[in-house]
């Protein structure tokens, strides 16, 4: 070929002098921009897979050393404990005020442990992170008398072990009118005024289911006579040696006023379908001086007999009196009932005092079609009301002969169900109440006006 100027870009392939090809050039720069971008892109995917690993050994080291309850048993936080309901309410005055303690012994499974309190709308109130190096649980004999004192460093192997023994779920109680045995511990704290109670457990309760012989039952405290503040403790299912071990806070108590107290427990079962049955009630004064020099030293522990309430409505005597005032009017078909006051209630409460109000039924043919009541007084026996009610009568009805108005007279308790104090029937034919009979007349034959008068109440 011709020497021109022009030279061609087409490969040749040429011959050493050995023999061996050359292959010609394909495109030098081409080549090595391809080959620096390869290196680029693989020194990337080299630096991320690097980094990603040393993140992932960092996390697996970092979790490796979080406590757990096995390796940190002092930590509160890392307990696993089923949740109370305890509703922190505050004084008026605000030097009083309650807190749940954590319990030592939250890691533990009671006997019977896996539900929840049947309040769980309430409140939970704020737990402390610390706590006491005396509050730890120990074995204590059952009861053979009614009230026992057991100081936290005597301890008994004999007894301890005779109680680690499996124990009889269905048998029935041995003592007639003994509904069981609770077991709490008591501290007071002088320089913090700080009342420690731990409820530990309760045994031998009586059944309140009869088809298993068993009960759900929980344990509900209070301090008399200012009835406050109130705690719970958890639901335990199935079981008539319920295990707590929950400890309870109580700030503002001065000592002045420790001496007046009275712890009320009462122990109830649980039922899900209708009202919570009271098994039965233990009732703890402070006021003893052995007692007060005691939980001030350290803390005790204590065990009472659970008994039913004391206080019989059937020995009750006289149950007070109750002043109402009628009016009727015949063109409206409208009956005014206004209950004014009441006096002279029995005492109903350990304190001596009453929480009374007025329920009032309506009644027509024998069928209740109304029905009020007032507000709650408290701590009185002698309740000052002044409430007006209305109630309209059918329209088939045009006058008071088939109308009946009954007024009952209960005692409010926030722990267990409500004490009826005593009633007042009027307009019921077979009524053997004379003063009754008499207003009841005189309002039908004097409409329009308003007559007051004063009623005995009776069961």
């Amino acid at each position: 070929m011709p020497a021109t100027g022009f030279v061609s870009q087409d490969p040749v392939a040429e011959k050493t002098e050995h023999g061996d090809l050359l292959f010609a050039n394909y495109g030098t720069t081409e080549m090595l921009y391809t080959g620096g971008c390869a290196v680029i892109v693989l020194g990337i995917l080299i630096v991320a897979s690097h980094i990603c690993a040393k993140k992932k050994l960092l996390w697996f080291k970092n979790k490796s050393k979080l406590p757990t309850a096995a390796s940190e048993p002092h930590l509160a936080f890392y307990h696993r404990k089923p949740t109370t309901a305890v509703k922190a309410v505050k004084n008026p005055t605000g030097s009083h005020y309650l807190k749940k303690s954590p319990s030592p012994t939250g890691s533990k499974t009671p006997v019977g442990d896996g539900s929840i309190s049947p309040t769980g709308s309430e409140k939970t109130s704020r737990h402390s992170p610390t706590i006491s190096p005396t509050c730890e649980q120990k074995t204590v004999q059952p009861p053979t008398h009614t009230l026992s004192v057991v100081h936290e460093n005597e301890t008994d192997n004999k007894l301890s072990s005779k109680n680690n023994q499996p124990q009889n779920e269905t048998g029935p109680n041995d003592t007639p009118g003994k509904m069981g045995v609770l077991f709490f511990k008591l501290r007071y704290k002088k320089d913090k005024k700080v009342l420690l109670v731990n409820i530990n457990k309760c045994m031998d309760l009586t059944p309140k289911e009869k088809n298993s012989g068993t009960s759900d039952p929980y344990v509900k405290l209070q301090l008399l006579p200012d009835k406050e503040h109130k705690v719970k403790t958890r639901v335990l299912r199935k079981t008539r040696n319920p295990v707590y071990d929950e400890d309870f806070t109580f700030f503002g108590i001065q000592t002045n006023k420790l001496q007046s107290m009275t712890l009320h427990f009462a122990i109830l079962s649980f039922d899900r379908y209708s009202r919570d049955s009271l098994i039965g009630e233990v009732f703890f004064t402070l006021n003893e001086k052995d007692v007060l020099e005691s939980i001030e030293k350290e803390q005790i522990s204590i065990q009472k007999d659970i008994i039913l309430r004391s206080v019989k409505q059937s020995q009750i005597a006289n149950r007070g009196e109750l002043l109402v005032s009628l009016c009727w009017q015949p063109a409206t078909r409208r009956v005014t009932v206004v209950v004014l006051k009441a006096r002279n209630l029995p005492k109903m409460d350990l304190t001596g005092l009453a929480d009374p109000f007025v329920k009032i039924n309506f009644l027509v043919d024998g069928t209740r079609i109304s029905k009020k009541r007032t507000h709650m007084k408290k701590r009185t026996l002698n309740p000052v009301y002044n409430e007006s009610f209305v109630f309209d009568l059918p329209s088939t009805v045009v006058d008071l002969h088939n109308v009946c108005i009954e007024f009952c007279v209960f005692d409010h308790d926030r722990v267990t169900k409500n004490e009826i104090i005593g009633r007042v029937l009027m307009g019921h034919p077979d009524n053997p109440s004379v003063t009754a009979e008499r207003h009841w007349k005189e309002v039908m034959n004097a409409p329009r006006r308003q007559i007051a008068d004063w009623h005995k109440l009776v069961v």
